[in-house]
């Protein structure tokens, strides 16, 4: 195993919001000691230099969606996630292994050249997952270098069906073709990924599999209930997508005579390796059923408030004992995989839910949940997500010269309230350089991008029908979806009086 010594860096204490000289001593693929400039290093270790240079931990990205890389940008702009949802085979249909692969691959070096050293990604597949999509997905990962845990998004009822009454509502010129639609059954789904998590090819430490039943509704409770086992089984990790959007969370008493989250522990799916996605429409009681089950919520505040789903009471999460990471969501809802962007929103949104300054969320707070969080989220956390002695060497190299650090007067809030990225200089994953001052050294950039470039113009031609079936259903699933958001519901996560409890 190598050995590495980074000498002249600043390295960040973020409770003290600091940033001293030290230098950091890596044993193969873990730091071993962190010390005073001049820290002793064995004979032939090698040296990496990073003078003008800040030193923190990878930003580790609790939610994700890889396929959504190659859509950038086709979503549209007022859109909110049943619309979102109404484009799915649009945005994601027709797609080769190859195509799987490369959006995963650009959605990984995205997030390298972002600071990003880690990853939970609910990919989706067409109709259903498959070994070898789960494997180009895992492939597309372990070639860029990037960490990441990969849980295919499934379902078993389309989103048409999942709505009750949002096939009534479409009218009876289009609901044939809507009705028309099936979804993958669930045990072809689960055997699947049975044999995928039989049958893993990577190496967990760096690359391991999860399951992704995608929304509450989507999926029948037998479905659901099958996926627990399976998770036990294998010991692997679920993440759903829960209470993402008012109209979500309306639905859950109605079907289920209770919330969603209710249901879910009913089902017997809250525990330590569950995670909720987005969780903005959590009431109280959910959150406490959550964090007493030692459940998670990964935040993704970017999307949420570019979906319009509102903004999640993260303050109450964490006083509730919920670990809460942060993510970015997919590159067609957010825009973006930058975390810098989760982290700074994070923290600035909480401060418009209250007038009480000690309830928003401080720019550590923000931090810790893009790092420790995050790698609680994703099941290391005691792994990665720190810059201390026997944690894996994930370290990110930000260059202090850039504007955004200049005068140096208190590094973690220029970090959380300034950085956007631009600054990031090299990226190490467990020891190893994957980007080395602005070089990527894993893969061809330039080839991922002439291959992205043609790979996006033949899927928007095959899918130019998907995209007018969507665009003709779009009002009628429009008007039914904000009826239904406008239907009374007992908390508030919107700055508007229709949000209002009562409303």
């Amino acid at each position: 195993m190598s050995v590495t010594i980074i000498r002249g860096g600043r390295v960040l204490d973020a409770g003290t919001h600091r940033a001293e000289l030290a230098d950091v001593l890596i044993d193969g693929a873990v730091i071993r000691e962190i010390g005073r400039p001049g820290l002793g290093a064995p004979a032939g270790a090698t040296t990496l230099d990073a003078r003008d240079r800040l030193l923190i931990p990878g930003l580790i990205n609790a939610h994700t969606h890889a396929h959504g890389a190659l859509v950038r940008g086709l979503a549209g702009d007022r859109v909110p996630l049943e619309l979102l949802l109404n484009q799915a085979s649009a945005l994601n249909g027709n797609r080769t292994v190859e195509d799987k692969y490369l959006s995963a691959q650009l959605s990984a070096i995205e997030m390298v050249r972002k600071g990003c050293t880690a990853c939970y990604d609910m990919f989706v597949e067409f109709p259903a997952p498959s070994i070898e999509g789960v494997h180009a997905v895992g492939r597309a990962y372990s070639d860029v270098g990037l960490r990441a845990v990969v849980a295919p998004m499934m379902a078993d009822r389309t989103f048409y069906q999942a709505l009750p009454g949002l096939l009534d509502a479409i009218p009876p010129p289009h609901r044939a073709g809507v009705e028309a639609l099936r979804a993958t059954p669930y045990t072809a789904s689960l055997a699947t990924c049975r044999t995928v998590l039989k049958d893993w090819p990577f190496d967990r430490a760096r690359v391991r599999p999860a399951l992704g039943p995608t929304i509450p509704m989507h999926c029948s409770d037998e479905f659901l209930t099958a996926c627990r086992d399976l998770a036990r089984e294998f010991d692997v990790g679920i993440q759903m997508h829960v209470g993402e959007s008012r109209g979500q969370a309306v639905i859950g008493p109605k079907k289920y005579g209770k919330t969603l989250t209710a249901h879910l522990g009913d089902l017997g799916l809250l525990g330590p390796r569950f995670t909720v996605a987005h969780g903005v429409w959590l009431d109280g009681e959910d959150i406490r059923r959550l964090g007493g089950a030692g459940g998670s919520v990964a935040h993704n505040p970017p999307s949420n408030i570019r979906l319009g789903s509102g903004i999640a009471a993260t303050r109450a999460m964490l006083e509730g004992g919920v670990r809460v990471g942060i993510g970015t969501d997919s590159p067609s809802s957010s825009d973006t995989q930058n975390m810098f962007e989760s982290m700074r929103w994070a923290s600035y949104l909480s401060r418009a839910g209250t007038l009480d300054y000690r309830r928003w969320i401080s720019a550590e707070e923000a931090f810790r949940m893009a790092t420790e969080g995050s790698a609680g989220v994703l099941g290391m956390g005691d792994q990665i997500g720190r810059l201390a002695p026997g944690y894996r060497a994930d370290i990110v190299l930000l260059d202090l010269t850039r504007p955004d650090f200049v005068p140096l007067n208190d590094a973690l809030l220029q970090l959380v309230f300034s950085e956007a990225g631009g600054a990031v200089d090299s990226v190490m994953i467990d020891g190893r350089l994957v980007l080395d001052r602005g070089r990527l050294v894993t893969v061809d950039e330039a080839k991922v991008r002439a291959a992205a470039e043609s790979a996006a113009a033949r899927l928007r031609e095959a899918n130019a029908g998907f995209r007018e079936t969507a665009r003709t259903l779009e009002p009628f699933v429009g008007a039914f979806c904000l009826a239904l958001a406008r239907e009374p519901y007992h908390i508030a996560r919107v700055l508007s009086s229709e949000g209002a409890p009562g409303a």
